[in-house]
């Protein structure tokens, strides 16, 4: 199976397009936002469609299951750090997110040294990303006529998302911890 192929390649870009939102988001020029959100939806195209590719035409790889979450989780962190410094959503999202993913990180280091593979994201992982993405659409559209309140709401509401997957993973890493220790 070939290491280097367009699932891949749309993750790698992906990784590109972390740099290039964060100097849309802050170039100052008009619409400023829209263009952000333009290459935040771009990076969301690619990952809908490097999974799609990967799975129908059999191109999934050990290092595609490191390149996706990683592309995803880099171009997250730079969406939400963004809109904190720009005053959008409060610091204690950030913080929560980051503990959040640095565990899943040690998860995943652990239990690919465990199975020298990255497990497949699943369904409430998907869903966390989607309502995290809608959230800070909404936000970075709506930044200067959506209050404080609400803002911190939606975050909230896209964190709480992802604390449920979160809970999921954790599940699947006891289960494969357990089904190990079996054999």
């Amino acid at each position: 199976m070939k290491i280097v192929n367009l699932p891949n390649m749309l993750s790698i870009f992906r990784l590109l397009l972390v740099p290039v939102f964060i100097m849309m988001y802050f170039d100052g020029a008009d619409y400023a936002g829209l263009r952000a959100v333009c290459v935040y939806a771009i990076a969301g195209a690619t990952d809908v469609m490097d999974g799609m590719i990967a799975r129908k035409y059999k191109q999934v790889t050990r290092l595609g299951r490191i390149l996706d979450p990683l592309a995803d989780k880099l171009m997250t962190f730079a969406v939400l750090i963004c809109v904190t410094i720009d005053g959008v959503v409060p610091l204690w999202a950030v913080v929560v997110f980051f503990i959040k993913e640095g565990l899943m990180g040690i998860g995943g280091l652990l239990l690919y040294r465990k199975i020298a593979d990255m497990p497949p994201s699943n369904i409430f992982g998907k869903i966390s990303t989607v309502v995290f993405f809608i959230v800070c659409v909404i936000l970075i559209i709506g930044k200067g006529y959506i209050t404080e309140l609400w803002s911190s709401i939606m975050i909230g509401f896209a964190i709480v998302v992802t604390l449920l997957a979160f809970a999921s993973y954790i599940f699947k890493f006891a289960t494969i911890q357990n089904s190990n220790r079996k054999k």
